[in-house]
């Protein structure tokens, strides 16, 4: 019995190098990361130059181990996928030369991927059925994005961040209460035993006609609530273990008040009763709730990708099928398309 077509991908846009091997149906026949994490940990965020370099030592690992563990071999395969934007352009670069060294060796078409869009697939990985047209949000420590998707592979980008994304808000008001990064996670944890009124923190735009986003507000008004203003005649209170944990409680709240409240205004400016949520900071248990929350209450059917490709992978490459489909296979010459994507009305 013939065996379906399978496709590598490959994802090397920040500091995640990761490769995955997926059949034509969807299935994930191996996903494998290298992350970075304890490399970046001491400068409270990722560093391009170090991240550039552990990509060039992790990329062929990642591959072979990703082609072991599906138990494929390089012929095997039919296409070769790499996320080619947005992203850091060392990072970038390194798995766009390995991709097309395979796809030129092997005589495999090369799919060129948009990272942000492969995120917001990856909830129709899991979805029983069609998703699409939807309203979408990416957020992440980059990306804080909101997208018109009128099917699998059209994505109009609607609405963004003016200035700092949601999980960069977290790395930094992680590190104002010496927590460790990446923040989002540790904010999280801590926020379990805090109170989320503890604080009001600001809601930037949350009642804004306007699809924008902005949160260095927030990370202002935390550093001055935490650490104290600058010239002001009183010391800050301590940061004892039950105020970090309010404080993070309020900020996390804050932060997730503004996400729903724009999603929801979104889905009814397009008029969607669909809407898909992807990136690393879709992995908050407390934003998963409040999405939950918005689902009954509104009625819009929310999908939300799973744990495992909510952070940077290389699974949800399998977005490259739907542009196989299309003919959208990438010349030899192709290059990426770095830097953040930013709305511009």
């Amino acid at each position: 019995m013939n065996q379906p077509e399978v496709l590598l991908a490959i994802e090397s846009s920040c500091d995640e190098t990761a490769a995955a091997v997926i059949d034509c149906d969807l299935n994930v026949l191996s996903s494998v990361i290298a992350t970075q994490d304890e490399l970046h940990q001491r400068f409270g965020g990722v560093v391009p130059e170090i991240a550039s370099r552990a990509h060039l030592s992790n990329i062929l690992p990642v591959i072979d181990e990703a082609l072991r563990k599906s138990e494929r071999k390089l012929e095997d395969l039919s296409a070769i996928a790499v996320m080619t934007q947005p992203g850091l352009v060392g990072s970038l670069l390194v798995g766009l030369t390995a991709a097309k060294t395979l796809a030129l060796v092997l005589n495999k078409p090369l799919v060129a991927v948009n990272h942000i869009h492969a995120h917001l697939y990856a909830c129709q990985m899991i979805a029983e059925e069609e998703i699409f047209p939807a309203v979408g949000l990416v957020v992440s420590g980059g990306h804080t994005n909101l997208y018109d998707c009128r099917s699998t592979t059209e994505y109009e980008l609607v609405g963004s961040t003016i200035d700092d994304a949601a999980g960069e808000a977290f790395d930094k008001a992680a590190a104002m209460l010496g927590l460790p990064y990446p923040g989002g996670p540790h904010i999280a944890r801590v926020a379990q035993q805090g109170n989320p009124k503890a604080f009001r923190f600001p809601r930037t735009f949350i009642k804004d006609e306007r699809l924008a986003f902005s949160f260095s507000g927030i990370k202002t008004s935390m550093r001055y609530t935490a650490l104290g203003q600058p010239g002001a005649r009183e010391e800050p209170l301590p940061l004892t273990e039950q105020r970090i944990a309010d404080l993070s409680a309020s900020y996390q709240e804050a932060i997730v008040d503004v996400l729903i409240a724009k999603c929801h205004q979104a889905a009814k400016k397009f008029g969607r009763k669909s809407l898909c949520v992807g990136g690393g900071v879709a992995a908050n248990q407390r934003f998963r709730e409040r999405l939950d929350e918005l689902q009954e209450r509104e009625g819009i059917r929310v999908t939300i990708a799973p744990m495992s490709l909510c952070t940077d992978n290389a699974a949800m490459g399998a977005i490259a099928w739907e542009l196989l489909k299309q003919g959208d296979i990438a010349d030899l010459d192709v290059d990426v398309t770095p830097g953040l994507v930013r709305h511009r009305s």
